[in-house]
Formats: C-alpha cells, structure tokens, sequence
C-alpha cells in the first residue's frame, strides 16, 4: 500500500487513485470567498502527484512520497517563503480542505510548517494574499528596538496601532500617533486609522513609529528622528527633474516608465504650467475622475522641484493599484504594460471631450488613402482630443486580404506606440554536461548550437551511440526527456546533461534497461521521535543514467556495475579495515546514541567481503585528451558533482555501524520498509576478484558480522546468518525523487520494474568520508566550444520596422470576418505607418509568448540616438514645405535586465534643461555616457522629433572633481556610473 508512513502518525490510508484524482480536482474548481484558507503546494510535486495518481500504479516510481515544500522556503531554518515565486510555475494554490486530504494521504517532510495564505478582498479583486506584507514596529523614544509583524493588506491602520500597544506596553489611554517611514530620509503621518494598509502604501521592510504625548501636552518632536543627510532634504536645490524614485517593493518598473516620461518634454511642461487643471475631465465613464492625472501631476511637481534626491511614489501606486487590480500588491510587473495603462488613463481623465459621440466606421471602398486617412483622423478627434493625443498619437493604414474572394478591406487606425518585433534567429545556443560510458572520464561541459524549434533528439544526432538526455536540479532528476520532445521545454537556466548509453540500449521491454541513479547519505541516527525507525538521507551530487542488462538486475550484479561506473571518485575498501563483528542491533543503536561503542556483543567472525582494486586516474591525461571536438569526453554525471544544500528525507533502516563507522551493512541490510519487498543487500554473491582481494578482507570480518547479527534481531525481515562481505553501500529502489523507497520486486533472483526504476546508492557518512572522493567527483572539462565567446546577434531598429510593416498572415485564434464572404478568414494583414506624433514610442517585443514555447529575446538593437530618418516608412510622402519632418532624436529609453520571471527595470534620460544624460535606477541618480544607452537590455524607446526639440536653456552640469565620476547627489551609491550599473544590477 502506497500510504505514505507519517513522523506524526496522521497519515491516513489514500483512496484509490482515480478517487484521489476527482475529489482534488473538484476541490479545486472553488471560487475565492475572502475570509478563506488556501494553501502552498510545491509545484513539482504536484505535478509528480498528479502523474502518480493519473498512471493508476499503486508501485508506480512516480509516487510522490512526503508533501516537500523544501524549494518554496528560503531556508529550512526561519521558513521564510522566497521572494518572487510565480504560481503555477513555483507553487500551485489548493483550497483548504484539498490541503488537508492530501496532508492525511501522505503527510509531509518533518518540521515543515504548512503555507497557509488567507483570502483578501481588494479593490476590483478577490485574490490569494501568498506575500503578506512584513513591517517593522517601534517606538520613537528607542528606535533601534524594533518587532516585525506581518498583515493583510486588507487590514486597518488600526491593526498595526494596536499591535504596536501590545507589544511594547503602552496603555490606552496614552495620546499616540504613528508615523511611517520608507527610506532612511523621509516619514510620513498617518492620519487616518481606518485607511487599509494598501490605500496607505505600506510595503513589505518599511518602518512604522508610535509617537507618544508627553505628559505636558507636548509632543517629543515635530517629527521622529530619523537618519538624514548632512544637507537637509527640503533645502537641496538640484537640477529640476534630476531625481530618484524610491521602490515601493518591485516597483521599479513604474520607476522606470515614469522617468521616461517625466523626461518627456510636452507632457512634463504641460503639467508644470498647471494646465491640466482645466481640462480635468470627472465625468468620463472611461476615466478615473480625475485621480490618475492628479496624482501624475503630484509625481511631476516634485521630481521637478529641485528639493528631492528621491520622491516617494506611494500615492501614485495606491492609484494605479484602485484602477488597475493587475498592478495590486507589489509583484514584478511590465514597464510597457504599465505605461500603456498610464497613457490611456491620462488620456481619459484629460479628454476635453466631455460627451463621446458614436461614429460608425466605414471601410475605404476604394476611395483615395489621403480622403479615408483625414477623415479616421477626424472621427478620432471627436472623441479622442487630450495632450497625450496632441504628443503621441500617430495613424497608420491596416490592409486586410481575404484568401478567398480577394475582398480588400482597408482601414486607418490611430496608435500610441509601435510595438515591433525583433528578428528572431532558427537557432539557438545550448550549454550541456556530456557524460559518457568511459568511467574514468570526467564529464565534458559543450556549447551547443541546436535549431530552435528542435527536438532533444537534435543534442544526439553526432553520434552513433545512443543517448538519454535530463534536467537535473537539486540532485535529482527534475525531468528525463524522451527524444522526440521540442526542445522549447528546456530553459536557458536548466542543468542538461546528455548521457551516453550502451550502444545495444533498448526500451525497459528489451533487454537493457536504463537506471536513474541517485546517491543518497543517511545520518548516523534513527529519529526515534517520530516513532518510526528510519534513518534520516539527504541526496548530493549530480544523479546519473546507467543502462544495465536486465540480465544483470540482481542486488550483486548492480552492486559491482556501480563500483565499476564510480571508479573515478570512489575508492575501493582499505585492506586494514575490512574487518567483521557481531553484536547486537539494540547495542549497535546504544553506542551510535552516546557515541561510544560497546564490545560485549562482538563474536568470532569468519573472512568475508570483497573489495575492489583501486583504478588510479589519470587527470591531467585526460583532461587533455578530452579538449576536442568530439563528443565523447566524459563518463558519470557523478563527476559534475556539486555538495550544494542537502535535502533532509526519511528512510527506512539501513542497519548500522561500528564506533569507527567503517560498515556500510551493505551484505546484510535488506533496506526495505517491508519485509514483503523482499529485498536483499548488495555484495552477497562472491566476487570474482575474492582470490586477489583476500589480503585485504581480514579486518573486515568484524564489522561485517556486527551487520548480519544486528539483522537477525530486525523482526519481520530477511535474515542471513552467514558471514557476509563488506560492502561500501547499499542499493535501494526509490521514487522518482529519492525520498520515498519502493519494492524492487525481485524475481528469478533479478529485480522487475513496472515503470522508469529510479534506484538509491546510500552512503553512511563515514563510508562516504573515507571512500568518496567529493573533490575528485566535482571536476569536470569546459571543451573548447565552452572557450568561443558568444556572439549577441546585434539588428538595426530599422530591421524591426521593417518586421513591422510586413505582410503577415492571422493567426486562427485572430480571424477577420470577410463582409463578402461572410465568414471568418484567416486573412494576410499589412500595417503602414501613415502619420508620426511628436513623440514616438517604440515598444521592442522582447517577451516571445506562444503555446509551445516562452522566452526573452536578448538581441542587441542599434538604434541612432539623433537623426532617426522615418522617411522611408511612411506611406504619406511630403506634400508642400508645411509638413512636418520625419527626424527623431531620443530622449529617454527603459531598460529591463534579466530573464521571464526576474528582472530589473532602470531607464536612462536627457534632461530637458540641460541636455545632459542620467542613468536612473530607483532612488539612485547618476549621470551618463552616450555610449553607454545602446545594450541589449533596451525595451522602450523614446523620441521626439527634431522640431520640437529645444535647445538648453541651462548649461549642462560638470561633475565634481571631489566625487566620483558620474555622481550626481549623495544619494547615489559609491559613485556607480551607469556603464557599471548595467554590468552588476541587482534584481528588485
């Protein structure tokens, strides 16, 4: 029965699979009601559970075992959650009573607390709050004694208010106020107890302080103390618009589209000069009455004051947080998709037409592109008429084809930005670790060039030999791959390794079988707390694939197949120690305990115990030979080996070992959870190499009888009376993550596999000390390829325009419906760029999202920062001298450094004043090289055309000869320019 044995006693007997399955799986169709208990779920295993319980084998090696939440937590010691994890890709969300039957069928790894989150209502949503927010708490009269706590953001002001009494004593009738604090240069009052935490912008790290009344009347201060600078914040006088923003708590992606457009000439004097206030639209159903451009406006005057290093965005982030419930709490979110948001949102609460009319559309019919564009343009006026689209709206010609009749349907469309996309290459380039059959070879690390919409079978066509390629994380198997699987599966960030099978390699059917080797340490100890008695493992290294005869599928054969595969870093038996005793299993446990063996159990023993001859490796040979183009250069994924973090797991008895801890009980131990698994210790047969090696199995005999006799007196298992050999470990059958043991169900004295077996070689930390070369198992070979530097595939801006004004074909989720044909075609569709606004953004389609496959692309686009000739893009030529030019020069770009899931968003500007360029990144201000903006980080470009650009009405700054270059205020850090920013940016 798969139950699996609980540390606590609580897990139940599961249902059947198929059951399991449903009631989980209705569980889980619920819908959010606030108030209520969700849990965290590992997502791996989850995903594991739901393979076991859809395969419908009891025995099956996909059982999922303990619930293990081990990835989620960043440490097992304060089982803190780890920032940014995604749903459905780190963790899933199962309501509570799903948690507890899962919790009663398999229970969960020791000590692991459970990830419970409540239900929150928000504003516009009802969501799973899995980051509450983290504040600290303290008192003005000692400021350095501080409480973290942790609270909805659905909570009161009140709350924090009363948490803070508590805890540090202070009466109710004590006349208090709070004050909070985000950065070691500001406070702010709050004012009103009943604000929830998220209306007041509390974040996760921020400070809140309890002030009390004197008994006079007074208050202690005007505001608490806080650490400031020499210079006062209020009377620092700075380039207007040289200012930070502080991040809120992954905010830097709003840091960064504002900046851009605070740099953004028209829009920022338009705000400046007050003249929003007239144009204020509170009536718009569209809009937001009013609060986003208010609270835009806020932001401005600020950042333009010249009194502020930083500005503290926090209003505006409860605003966008009202409007747009994606941007609630403080995830990592997308500058572009932020600055679209803002720029419709201005929009409509600026719109100067009040009462929007309906205009029905109408195609060109055939009528001239100037009659049809003027008058799109017009029936946009008349409903559309604000400063975002005085300064960035253009027009461009959308031409659709139907593939049937023919039907020519154009139209002009009005657009804010231009969202190009970036030449994407067939191929791409892949690291992996080559492990092949030669055991004393030390795998090879290879820079692959592979096409991108390959298969892994594309990693293996070079050789003859057969191959299993896998993902391998956190020493184990995450994922083995079959051949025929695209290749858009494996991330860049994956540990692939490619292992060389045995030529003859055939399915489980056949007569070889392919092993999942993990290697396993067990501690010295049972955990007799827990009421069970098992030994705790923990997995290390890199696990290996090994193709064994099915022949060969007995506990003996295995045993010295092993031996064989690790010769490289395993050393065979010391000829001194290979000594044998008896005593007692109670005995052997009590000496283990207190750390002093006890003599009276040991007896006479007999010569038993092979021992394997010692191969020397030769490295630097090797190492040399393995420097080639070809790809067989190393054996045992074993050689890669890392010692990263052990993950602790509970297993069965192993039997146990001397005081000197030199048996592993491998001759005796049947390292089964039943006696009905029926399985037998490595090293029972007798070794071939028993004549050669018997000079060395003298002292063995001791150790090795201690081990036989402590497994007569384990009830319920095999016992073996004979004097047995040594072994250096013991081979276990296990589930697919190596924490749960399985039957091998021995059959004809050979092992039988209903699935993919996965098999343990268990170490007693002593034995893996002494015989297990962990340096020598860590080495590996970069080959040459490893020494090619990558070249970034580097393309002109006007590559990805011309991408953009390409004839494409729908996609079938996008059809057009043919008004002749009267159907839905997959029609072929060509955009035209027609009119250019004053400023022009362009968004560069970096994030590649389809349903094989997700990926940022980190092509370098070369774009001129003056002279950007549009030319010869657009479809409306020059008419007469009055037309406006079609030269941009830039003024700001976004930066986003990092991957899919995490990143970092800066920006760099041009001041408008002084035509000086800053590199922004949060609250730090630095100034900036031209040659600097051009990298492959750039998402956003902004520019503005040539005749509306003013010349500096002030001379640009020259940076102090007493700071660091590139420093602009003290609030910068250490002088960091941004060429340097760029290079070591940290992630929010």
């Amino acid at each position: 029965i798969m139950a699996a044995s609980s540390s606590t006693g609580s897990a139940t007997e599961p249902p059947g699979l198929e059951t399991q399955w449903r009631e989980i799986d209705n569980l889980n169709q619920q819908q959010l009601r606030a108030g209520d208990s969700w849990y965290l779920l590992d997502k791996r295993w989850y995903d594991q559970w739901k393979e076991y319980v859809h395969a419908g084998d009891q025995n099956s090696s996909s059982y999922p075992g303990k619930i293990d939440n081990t990835e989620l937590y960043e440490d097992l010691d304060s089982y803190h959650l780890k920032e940014r994890l995604s749903e459905n890709e780190d963790f899933v969300l199962v309501p509570a009573e799903a948690w507890h039957k899962l919790l009663s069928w398999y229970d969960m790894m020791d000590n692991q607390p459970p990830l419970e989150r409540k239900v929150v209502d928000l504003p516009s949503t009802v969501k799973v709050e899995v980051y509450p927010v983290e504040i600290y708490l303290c008192l003005s009269s000692n400021m350095e004694s501080t409480v973290s706590a942790c609270f909805s953001r659905a909570d009161k002001i009140h709350a924090i208010h009363q948490k803070i009494r508590q805890h540090f004593n202070v009466s109710e009738t004590a006349e208090s106020r709070l004050w909070m604090r985000s950065t070691d240069t500001s406070s702010e009052r709050l004012r009103n107890l009943n604000m929830t935490i998220l209306d007041s912008c509390l974040s996760s790290g921020m400070t809140v302080i309890m002030e009390i009344r004197n008994a006079d009347g007074t208050w202690p201060t005007s505001r608490p103390q806080i650490m400031r600078n020499s210079a006062d914040e209020d009377s620092y006088r700075g380039p207007p618009g040289v200012c930070g923003l502080t991040n809120l708590g992954n905010t830097c992606f709003m840091n960064s589209a504002l900046q851009c457009l605070s740099n953004t000439p028209p829009l920022t004097e338009y705000f400046l000069r007050n003249s929003y206030l007239e144009e204020l639209n509170f009536t718009n159903p569209l809009g937001m009455k009013g609060e986003i451009a208010e609270a835009y406006a806020d932001v401005i005057k600020q950042m333009w004051s010249g009194r502020h290093y930083s500005v503290v965005p926090r209003v505006f982030k409860t605003k966008v947080g009202h409007f747009a419930s994606q941007f609630l709490g403080y995830q990592q979110h997308d500058s572009q998709e932020l600055l679209s948001f803002l720029l419709d949102g201005l929009h409509e609460d600026l719109n100067r037409v009040k009462k929007k009319e309906y205009i029905e559309l109408r195609d060109a019919d055939g009528r001239p592109d100037q009659e049809v564009a003027e008058e799109a343009w017009r029936n946009h006026l008349r409903r559309n008429d604000s400063v975002i689209v005085d300064t960035f709206h253009g027009l461009f010609k959308s031409t659709l084809v139907c593939p049937e009749c023919n039907k020519v349907s154009v139209t002009f469309d009005p657009f804010c930005y231009l969202s190009v996309p970036l030449p994407v290459s067939k191929e791409r380039v892949m690291e992996v670790f080559y492990v092949s059959l030669d055991p004393t070879a030390k795998p090879t690390q290879y820079r692959l060039i592979v096409p991108k919409a390959g298969r892994v079978i594309d990693f293996t066509l070079t050789t003859e030999t057969l191959m299993a390629v896998a993902d391998v994380f956190n020493h184990r198997f995450y994922r083995i791959y079959q051949a025929d699987e695209s290749l858009s599966c494996i991330l860049d960030r994956d540990d692939i390794f490619v292992y060389q099978l045995s030529s003859g390699c055939v399915d489980q059917d056949g007569e070889e079988v392919v092993m999942a080797i993990y290697m396993r340490e067990r501690s010295h100890y049972r955990d007799y707390g827990s009421g069970s008695n098992n030994y705790g493992t923990s997995l290390f290294g890199h696990p290996l694939l090994m193709s064994v005869p099915r022949a060969q599928c007995t506990r003996e054969d295995l045993y010295q197949l092993l031996l064989k595969r690790l010769a490289r870093y395993v050393h065979p038996l010391d000829p001194s120690e290979e000594v044998e005793e008896e005593e007692d299993e109670e005995d052997l446990y009590k000496a283990q305990t207190n750390g002093v063996s006890d003599d009276e159990g040991e007896e006479d023993s007999e010569e038993a115990g092979p021992s394997k001859k010692e191969e020397e490796t030769q490295e630097s040979g090797q190492a040399e030979e393995q420097n080639n183009c070809q790809s067989e250069a190393s054996p045992s994924s074993e050689g890669e080996e890392k010692a990263e973090e052990e993950e602790s797991s509970s297993e069965p008895d192993r039997g146990s070992s001397t005081e000197e801890g030199q048996s592993a009980c491998g001759s005796t131990d049947t390292n089964s959870q039943d006696a009905t698994d029926g399985d037998q210790s490595a090293g029972v047969e007798p070794s071939g190499k028993e004549e050669e090696d018997e000079d060395e199995d003298e002292e063995e005999e001791e150790e090795a009888a201690s081990c036989a006799q402590a497994n007569k007196r384990l009830p319920g298992r095999l016992r073996n009376t004979e004097k047995q050999k040594k072994a250096l470990f013991t081979i276990q059958a296990v589930n697919s993550n190596g924490t749960t043991e399985r039957g091998m169900g021995e059959v004809d004295g050979g092992f039988s596999f209903s699935s993919q077996p996965y098999i343990a070689i268990d170490w007693d930390p002593d034995m893996k000390k002494k015989y297990y070369n962990e340096n020598e198992a860590e080495k590996y070979i970069k080959h040459q390829s490893m020494d090619v530097p990558h070249q970034q595939i580097t393309v002109q801006l006007q590559e990805c325009i011309e991408l953009f004004t390409t004839v494409e074909t729908l996609e079938e989720e996008n059809p057009w419906y043919c008004p002749t044909c009267k159907k839905h075609q997959l029609a072929t569709k060509k955009l035209d760029l027609w009119s250019l606004p004053e400023v022009l953004i362009i968004h560069l389609k970096r994030f590649s999202y389809t349903k094989y496959s997700r990926e940022k692309l980190d092509t370098i686009v070369e774009f001129p920062l003056r002279d950007l000739d549009f030319s010869g893009f657009l479809l409306k030529k020059t008419v007469n001298s009055t037309e406006p030019p079609c030269r941009y020069d830039l003024i700001s770009v976004s930066n986003h450094f990092g991957g899919l899931r995490d990143g970092h968003y800066t920006s760099y500007a041009r001041n408008k004043d002084n035509g000086q360029w800053y590199y922004f990144d949060d609250s730090k201000v630095t100034y900036a090289r031209e040659e600097q903006i051009v990298t492959s980080a750039v998402y956003l470009l902004f520019y503005q055309r040539q005749d509306k650009i003013r010349q500096p009405t002030v001379p640009p700054p020259v940076p102090s000869s007493s700071q660091p270059e590139n420093h602009v205020s003290s609030q910068t850090h250490d002088g960091m320019d941004g060429a340097s920013s760029c290079v070591s940016m940290e992630t929010d």
